[in-house]
């Protein structure tokens, strides 16, 4: 078990993805700094959770997070104008909250950990569904006049697919959730799937979200 500080989004941060984010409340300022001045120690990585309801505390004070979150590397970071940073991060590995931290003593959360493995299945239907799901991708791409991008890997791909098609929160987080490649490539081509089928119906589709910016 691990500690890890979180930094709660209303979106969900995937392994491969990148994230920009624009810091300027004081807690995570505070964060930042601690990441940078640690980083000799250990690398700065802090965790992304998506917020399961309300927009940052629940009814009884504590943060309604989901528990399977991505860690994030943060690339680059520069100062902006008064106590406001730029700073880049790159989706890596999924972990899992165990408990929130309370004698952490930091002004933004942190929490006890567990980082995810992530077994493949069955390699042999691995193939098949990342072979399906390449296709039903394209075929997507040629309902909206967009060519993806698709990653080498079986792994990543699934992980891809909120880059072309434009998934909820609820979705990207059963993506991220699940327990191995097989059936996250399963979900995926349901989805994707789905969402072809809205866009042939409805001749036009809503572009996929753009990554959070200004969001604390």
């Amino acid at each position: 078990m691990a500690t890890l500080p979180l930094f709660p989004l209303g979106t969900v941060l995937m392994p491969g993805a990148r994230l920009p984010l624009q810091i300027f409340e004081p807690r995570y300022v505070q964060l930042l700094h601690d990441l940078i001045d640690g980083q000799d120690e250990r690398s700065p990585v802090f965790g992304v959770v998506a917020i399961r309801e309300g927009f940052e505390v629940g009814e009884d004070g504590v943060l309604a997070l989901h528990s399977i979150g991505c860690g994030a590397l943060v690339t680059q970071a520069a100062a902006l104008q008064g106590e406001r940073f730029l700073v880049i991060s790159e989706g890596i590995d999924r972990f899992r909250v165990d408990a929130i931290d309370e004698s952490a003593g930091t002004p933004y959360t942190t929490a006890r950990i567990t980082w995810l493995t992530e077994p493949d299945g069955d390699p042999a239907t691995v193939r098949e569904l990342a072979a399906r799901l390449r296709a039903e991708l394209t075929a997507f791409a040629a309902v909206t006049g967009e060519e993806p991008e698709l990653p080498d890997d079986d792994r990543s791909l699934a992980y891809a697919v909120p880059n072309t098609v434009s998934l909820d929160v609820a979705d990207r987080q059963r993506l991220l959730s699940s327990t191995d490649t097989e059936s996250r490539l399963r979900l995926a081509l349901q989805l994707v799937q789905r969402e072809r089928e809205f866009a042939s119906a409805l001749g036009a589709v809503a572009p996929p979200a753009a990554p959070p910016f200004n969001l604390n």
